[in-house]
Formats: C-alpha cells, sequence, structure tokens
C-alpha cells in the first residue's frame, strides 16, 4: 500500500537515503528542509517545502491542514564540537524545532514518527557492548538535545498522542550504491569520508588521534553502519508503528567493532594505495569503545545490518570520486 510521508531534514545525508527507499518501497514523499546544511541536489524529483522548523508560524503556514501517514524526523544540527561552540542554536533548533514540529503534527492529526536519535544520549560508556538500558548521560550539547527530543516523544506518547520509535544511531557510512548521493558535509568531521577525501588529493591533513588506547592496535573502535541498512530499519520501524503503535528507543548498529587503524587500512586496500597520515594527541572525551548491542532491533523490528565493512568503504569511494567531480563543476 502507497503511503505519503513527510521527511524532514530529507535534504541531508541520511535522510536522502531514506528518500530513496521510501519510493524504491513505492511511497509518496515529501521533504522539508531549510537547506542550511542539507544538498538541493538530493530532492531532485521530489516535493520540497522550504521552511526553518524554528519558525513555528511558517511551519504551520506549510504543513497544517496536509496529511501525512507519518513523519520521518531527521531536522537537526549534529556537530559535536559546533554545539559546544554554540549550545542555544542546538537547543533552538533541535529542542524547540521538534516542539514545533510535534504541535503541528499533533494538530493536523499525524500519529507516527520515526525519530533519528544517536549513541551520543549514552555518553562515556561503561559497557564494552552499549544495549538500551544502559544509562544515558550524554557528555555534550549535541547529545543533550537528542536526548530531549527523545524524552519530548516519550511525553506526547504518554497523553495517547503520537506513536514513535526512536533510533539510536552509531557511525553511519557508505553511500548509494549508484554514487549519485553520499555523505557530503563542510566542515566533514566523520572519519571514513575524511580518509577518502584524503586519499583524492584533497590538501588535507588526517590525522589519527591518539594510538595509545587500550585497544589491540592503541586507537579507537568504533561500530559503523551502513546507510542503506539506517534506511531500511527506518522503514521497519514506521511499518511496526502502524501495526503495532507503541514508544520505542532501539539501537542500530552492525555489532561490530573496528578500530581507527583497521579502517584506515580498509580504505587503503579499496583506493590501492597507502594514504598519508599523522599521530595526534587524543582528542578529549574520545571513549576507546562504542559498539553497539542492536539484538532489540532484531526483536522488534526483524532487522539487522547486512552490509560489511568492505562495502560501506567501496561505495564510500565511488561517492567520493563522484562528489569530487561535481564540486569542481
Amino acid at each position: 500500500m502507497s503511503l505519503h510521508y513527510l521527511v524532514t531534514g530529507g535534504a541531508g545525508y541520511i535522510g536522502s537515503h531514506l528518500v530513496l527507499a521510501l519510493v524504491e518501497a513505492e511511497h509518496r514523499v515529501t521533504v522539508l528542509d531549510d537547506f542550511s546544511t542539507g544538498h538541493r541536489w538530493a530532492t531532485d524529483g521530489h516535493e520540497v517545502i522550504e521552511v526553518d522548523i524554528r519558525d513555528l508560524a511558517a511551519l504551520r503556514s506549510a504543513l497544517l491542514h496536509r496529511h501525512f501517514d507519518g513523519v520521518f524526523h531527521f531536522a537537526a544540527k549534529s556537530l559535536v564540537g559546533e554545539s559546544a561552540q554554540k549550545p542555544l542554536l542546538y537547543y533552538q533548533n533541535n529542542v524547540s524545532g521538534t516542539a514545533n514540529l510535534l504541535e503541528v503534527a499533533l494538530e493536523s492529526g499525524w500519529g507516527h514518527c520515526v525519530f533519528s536519535s544517536t549513541a551520543a544520549v549514552y555518553g562515556s560508556p561503561q559497557a564494552r557492548v552499549i544495549a538500551e538500558e544502559h544509562p544515558v548521560n550524554p557528555v555534550n550539547v549535541y547529545g543533550e538535545t537528542k536526548l530531549a527530543m527523545e524524552q519530548m516523544l516519550s511525553a506526547v506518547h504518554k497523553q495517547g498522542a503520537m506513536q514513535a520509535v526512536c533510533l539510536r544511531y552509531f557511525n553511519a557510512a557508505g553511500a548509494a550504491p549508484d554514487a549519485h548521493r553520499g555523505e557530503w558535509h563542510e566542515p566533514e568531521t566523520h572519519l571514513i569520508p575524511n580518509i577518502l577525501r584524503k586519499a583524492a588529493g584533497e590538501d588535507r591533513a588526517l590525522t589519527i588521534f591518539g594510538d595509545d588506547y587500550d585497544t589491540p592496535d592503541g586507537t579507537c573502535i568504533r561500530d559503523y553502519i551502513h546507510v542503506l541498512d539506517l534506511a531500511q530499519a527506518h522503514l521497519k520501524a514506521m511499518t511496526m508503528l502502524h501495526r503495532e503503535g507503541g514508544f520505542h528507543t532501539l539501537n542500530l548498529g552492525s555489532e561490530a567493532g573496528y578500530s581507527v587503524r583497521e579502517i584506515l587500512e580498509a580504505c587503503e586496500t579499496t583506493v590501492g594505495r597507502p594514504i598519508t597520515h599523522e599521530i595526534g594527541p587524543r582528542r578529549r572525551g574520545d571513549p576507546a569503545r562504542l559498539v553497539a548491542d542492536a539484538s532489540r532491533a532484531g526483536q522488534i523490528l526483524d532487522w539487522r545490518a547486512t552490509r560489511s565493512l568492505g562495502e560501506i568503504i567501496e561505495s564510500a569511494w565511488l561517492w567520493e570520486q563522484e562528489r569530487q567531480n561535481l564540486q569542481a563543476r
């Protein structure tokens, strides 16, 4: 059955891949974005509403009396460093903006929301593998705002007004297989695209932050998940909400950990040459290991990550070469 969904932040990295998955599943899509960080080319062929979610009047004017079968909510500021420098911007956009979106959703009778959350809500890990029962204690403003957004959805659900799933990602990576969209942030803070930008010839330093952690090779271990696996989890979450309702918080990860050195070596294998890098000091607040326990998503959504690290990096490398071409035009 074809349904009509609103995707806020649908011009961004993960949101635009979710749009692809929705279209492939023969659903209708409307993208809402203010294009402060998203890309217009990522919305080609789709209905687009350009509005800032911080502006309740404009949001209400654009959306009131429209019907959507559900909302996928990606519209949020997401840079940890920037959140420390601009905390009010993050609270205004992420928390106040979400309150505005929910207000309009409830006025319009949309009762299903899948929310893009983050493993940053957990803060410093107290276990080798992190399950949803792990204490939530974010250590940065970005994580604080995402946790507040989850709590807001939970409160609205308790009123009986909204069925919701909060999906806590670990490290999203990779790109669509035909290399026509992928990760493009400015500034780029994520490991895999930064390595591949260096490999593509960009004049930039590539720094491994710390090689003296309590890990097998001394570098941090993280859980990487293909963006297409994330998109499928969103589809399954919305389907489950229509079928059963409820409120759920679910981890999304591969349940496998890879060190920074292992990621670098895998990228070197893919591009076929060494990639120049340097060793720098640890970054404050970086834990040695962050790996997901995603078993609850398997139980509730019948979902698991299926794409390998090699597939992640190969797709990201194809996209990076295309991105370089787009940038040069």
